[in-house]
């Protein structure tokens, strides 16, 4: 059985089998943080910043657990669906068929929500000592005889068991459709498993299947984007695995607290049309609505997120500093002028530009410094906190650019202010960098981490590819338009600006490139690709322009395929550092790129290994990853996708577009794969003309998210 997902999750239905290796939301980003040793002297022992990471997801679950605790309580276990939620897919039924209209068949009005509330905080900062512990010998041994009774590897058993507790071993034989909990593994090998284990009694109509199945299609969901799928989307979904009674299934996962139900209104364009003279009980017209289902993770953080964006948006900004001298700074400010009163007098505020659009993010840095303010900017990755920071000491001449952390390292405590006696973010204005990189849990842990009074600058380019994980934050907010946002007029200069900016109207322009800024090299098939990759990095780059191969990077649709980033990555490595990969593969010196945690990729270097594990320097900082996560947790990095090197840009880059990764091509992947270099660019091409198609017709693959819906009823429409 091959427990390695597909490579193109996003952009396949959910329930609809992809091709190819990894999952572009799941294997980008591969790999969960490693499992942080504990100490008895907590003082003593500087938090890595894996275990930082995994405490502030911690911090998240427990968030998510006082929300759901706030909810009605749930169903009994394996009771029929009943109140609301039965009502809800009841209502959705009689709509289909055409005996109700949408609005009237919910008779109980959704109660209005109450304005977004003082969020509940912890005092404790966020990181802390302890990390999970693994799960138990004796339970990983348990799991691994019944995965062998079921047929399945057992190289599972301690996924297995980290996924269903120390109860593993029970569960799997009362429920063999658990298996699908476990990342990579698909329905029919779950099938598989079940029917080696249940013999006669496994059935596709059995109710554990439906629930599984609904699950594992939610889980899939989120990888591609989603923080949840409208119901008509996945009883089809189910329909398409095979699920007798899809209605069944979708009841019973609800029934069970797997997933929950939401009713949103449609106000958007396009929404249907309300027949006119229809209205409800209270006399008023009604409205359409959606039925979505969605895994409560995602819901609640959702839901999180708009309270707390809507806290911002309706709140006074502290004033720190009078109005006099807010407009004395920003008159001395040039382009940044407007962005620097916008944040006078709002808490939220929204930056869109290039790469060149960063210089008035940094003098708004700098003003609110000397306005007085506990100002911080925060990147996505190492390498964009570096570079703005470098920004900021020029913008400051010397003077700034300590203020600049990362997202994770700022809300982990590894970086930044620290946190105030009632557990909020110890500053009054942060500037969150590379903002489409959000996903809606980071994002409502942000939110919810700012004090009263705090102001939020959210800058990004919105061309570029949106989070590896679930939604699309900075998009929905742009769309929505509940807040200032602002254009740059500052262009990325030079033909690649030029060039980048074309792809992003849809447009793939021939630009005049008289110092070779940007080379455009066709090859027949994947392994001159290969070939001609690599003597790129090795020899033509570093001779025409003088940069290093350690300073050049390799972007390629995907990991798997004959031009994949392992087929590049053996090659880079054969020709830049060649050895027996002895340490798991690996050798001092290698170029890697390190997953600290799902969604995250920090580039890195071999420094060496011991009995626990492999060491690394990442951004100048030393790691310790533990032998048993090396091989989820670490991959080669001369070769990366363009979702793992979005946030960070390098002197030169090399695009790798072989023929047979054309269905993963579309203009937001192709833009921030050229937008990636600083003053050079290759491009090995052998998409022939499913490059300037991708750019022309394919824009990003639609989300289903909840934010618009859910900010509407408490953000004041603009007049």
């Amino acid at each position: 059985m091959s427990t390695e997902p597909p490579e193109t999750t996003e952009d396949a239905e959910p329930g609809t089998p992809a091709t190819g290796d990894e999952p572009v939301g799941a294997a980008e980003a591969e790999g969960t943080a490693p499992a942080a040793d504990t100490a008895d002297d907590a003082e003593a022992k500087k938090l890595s910043e894996a275990e930082a990471e995994l405490a502030a997801q911690r911090l998240e679950r427990e968030r998510i657990e006082r929300r759901k605790a706030e909810k009605q309580g749930p169903v009994a276990a394996g009771a029929k669906l009943s109140g609301k939620a039965a009502d809800l897919l009841a209502a959705v039924r009689a709509v289909e068929s055409g005996a109700k209209p949408a609005a009237t068949v919910f008779s109980e009005p959704e109660p209005p929500r109450r304005p977004a509330p003082e969020p509940v905080r912890r005092p404790e900062p966020v990181a802390e000592p302890a990390a999970p512990a693994g799960p138990a010998p004796e339970s990983v041994e348990a799991v691994r005889g019944v995965l062998a009774e079921g047929g399945a590897p057992e190289g599972l058993a301690p996924q297995v068991a980290a996924a269903l507790g120390e109860t593993a071993e029970q569960a799997l034989r009362e429920d063999p459709w658990q298996l699908l909990r476990v990342a990579g593994v698909r329905p029919e090998q779950a099938d598989g498993f079940a029917r080696a284990l249940l013999g006669a009694e496994c059935a596709p109509d059995d109710e554990r299947r439906g629930r599984a199945v609904t699950g594992w299609l939610l889980e899939q969901a989120a990888l591609a984007g989603h923080t949840a799928l409208e119901l008509p989307a996945l009883t089809a979904a189910l329909a398409r695995q095979g699920v007798p009674d899809p209605d069944a299934a979708v009841q019973d996962t609800l029934a069970e607290g797997d997933a929950l139900a939401f009713q949103d209104a449609l106000d958007e364009p396009g929404a249907p049309a309300v027949t006119s003279g229809e209205t409800g009980e209270d006399g008023e017209e009604e409205r359409p609505v959606r039925v979505l289902v969605g895994l409560e993770q995602y819901a609640l953080a959702e839901e999180s997120l708009a309270d707390g964006l809507a806290r911002l948006i309706n709140s006074v900004p502290k004033q720190d500093g009078g109005a006099e001298e807010w407009e004395r700074t920003a008159s001395g400010a040039g382009s940044a002028a407007e962005l620097i009163r916008a944040v006078a007098a709002h808490g939220l505020v929204l930056h869109t530009g290039g790469e060149a659009s960063l210089a008035e993010p940094a003098a708004l840095l700098r003003a609110a410094d000397s306005l007085g303010l506990r100002a911080w900017a925060a990147a996505h990755t190492p390498v964009g906190r570096d570079r703005f920071a470098a920004l900021a000491r020029e913008a400051a001449e010397g003077e700034a650019g300590r203020t600049v952390a990362t997202v994770a390292g700022l809300l982990s405590g590894v970086e930044g202010p620290g946190r105030d006696a009632d557990g909020a973010l110890d500053l009054d204005l942060l500037i969150v960098l590379d903002a489409p990189l959000l996903d809606v849990e980071t994002a409502a842990l942000l939110t919810e981490s700012l004090p009263d009074g705090a102001r939020l600058v959210l800058a990004g380019d919105p061309g570029v590819l949106w989070s590896a994980g679930p939604g699309r934050v900075f998009a929905d907010l742009l769309a929505a338009r509940v807040c200032p946002q602002l254009a740059s007029r500052r262009p990325d200069p030079g033909p690649l600006g030029e060039l980048v900016s074309g792809i992003g109207i849809g447009e793939l322009n021939q630009v005049e490139a008289p110092g070779k800024e940007v080379v455009i090299v066709p090859v027949r098939d994947a392994g001159e690709a290969v070939h001609r990759t690599v003597q790129l990095v090795a020899d033509s780059v570093p001779r025409a322009f003088g940069v290093p191969p350690e300073e050049t990077q390799v972007i390629t649709p995907g990991h798997g395929g004959a031009a994949g980033t392992r087929a590049l990555n053996a090659a880079l490595k054969a020709r830049l550092n060649p050895g027996p990969g002895r340490f798991g593969g690996f050798d001092p010196g290698d170029r890697v790129a390190y997953s600290p945690a799902p969604g995250r990729t920090v580039p890195g270097r071999v420094v060496g290994a011991d009995a626990d594990g492999l060491r690394l320097t990442c951004a100048g900082e030393d790691v310790a990853v533990p032998k048993e996560r090396v091989e989820r947790s670490v991959r080669h990095g001369w070769a990366l996708t363009a979702h793992q090197a979005a946030g960070g840009r390098w002197p030169a880059a090399v695009v790798v577009l072989p023929g047979d990764a054309t269905q993963a091509l579309s203009r937001p992947w192709v833009y921030t794969a050229f937008s990636r270099a600083d003053r050079h660019l290759s491009v090995v091409h052998g998409a022939e003309q499913a490059l300037p198609r991708a750019v022309a017709e394919i824009p990003a693959k639609p989300r289903t998210t909840r934010l618009p819906a859910l900010l509407r009823p408490q953000v004041p429409t603009p007049a």
